[in-house]
């Protein structure tokens, strides 16, 4: 089969071996596969755990069409249109594990869409929800909102019922889908005063929580436009992964704060934020509620292109690629 690899020169597009499943797998003829920031950073040296097998098969998402069935699942039956989280999506097939694959969110959707939300919502689920405890009627920042995660977290605060939501990014030409996606307040932090935005439109209080895929130089600004008693989950660290912090403003608020990644969690803990995002969010995706912007799509050898556009940062929405059409 075709996949894409992590090779002795780089990305590259490879003939190799089909995957042997185990008893807890099923085999995925893929269709389509998300880009996400961490692939990007996986072909940089960094480890989050997508890379399959001994050819180094790339990717952390699929979707597709079951073809096969580990001895010791059920539930599932070939020819069903799935989603999968894990490793190795970026191939004509892939072996993943049952307790990381969901159903589409609807029959009529094309895998290509269905292939936008995974990890996206997933993601959000677990930060807004549970270790953000968010309940209806606080304040949330989606701070860094114009990737597919970003973009989901306004939405799913919308619908969790968020009394006002912020959205940030350095570029203002993107603020009108930040504002079609739920975005109450739309924050420019290139700009000097973007924390007496945030603290004038909350009275001078702070939000209830913040979602931050920034950190960097953003980590101890997030402190001071936070909520006494507020909350700050540490999604992502695009601007940075080390930086001053202040430790006396973080007591003085009594924040809490924590850290969140897919890399240090067991197979058990996995299966736990997929049911739980599929539980609370998976109808809301069925009925619109909740929507993914696709930003483009680009061909199996393509790959270079579609990581470029995520390296360019001026994506909005999904980068996605595409395996095979249905």
């Amino acid at each position: 089969m075709e996949a894409i690899i992590l090779g002795a020169h780089g990305v590259e597009l490879a003939l190799i071996e089909m995957p042997v499943i185990t008893e807890n797998q099923v085999l995925i003829e893929v269709y389509s596969s998300s880009v996400n920031r961490s692939d990007l950073l996986e072909t940089h040296g960094q480890s989050f755990g997508h890379l399959s097998g001994k050819q180094k098969i790339l990717g952390a998402t699929c979707s597709g069409k079951i073809v096969e069935i580990g001895s010791n699942i059920s539930g599932f039956s070939v020819g069903d249109k799935v989603v999968a989280q894990g490793s190795g999506g970026w191939a004509q097939f892939c072996a993943a594990d049952y307790r990381r694959v969901l159903p589409i969110p609807s029959p009529e959707m094309s895998l290509l869409q269905a292939g936008t939300y995974n990890s996206a919502v997933l993601t959000m689920h677990d930060a807004i929800v549970t270790h953000g405890q968010f309940k209806k009627g606080q304040t949330i920042f989606i701070q860094g909102a114009s990737s597919g995660v970003g973009l989901m977290g306004l939405q799913i605060a919308r619908y969790l019922g968020a009394k006002t939501i912020f959205g940030s990014s350095r570029d203002k030409s993107k603020f009108p889908i930040f504002e079609k996606y739920h975005a109450d307040i739309c924050i420019d932090i290139s700009q000097d005063d973007w924390q007496n935005q945030i603290l004038n439109a909350t009275e001078q209080q702070g939000v209830d929580l913040v979602i931050d895929q920034l950190s960097g130089v953003f980590a101890s600004a997030n402190l001071n436009i936070t909520k006494v008693g507020g909350r700050i989950i540490n999604v992502g660290r695009l601007s940075g992964q080390q930086s001053q912090f202040d430790f006396n403003k973080h007591a003085e608020r009594r924040i809490t704060y924590i850290g969140t990644t897919g890399r240090t969690r067991n197979i058990h803990e996995h299966e736990q934020v997929a049911q739980s995002a599929y539980h609370d969010l998976w109808n809301a995706i069925s009925t619109n509620d909740l929507q993914m912007p696709i930003d483009c799509v680009f061909g199996f050898k393509d790959v270079d292109k579609a990581l470029q556009r995520m390296a360019e940062n001026q994506h909005l929405g999904r980068i996605m690629l595409e395996f095979k059409q249905e």
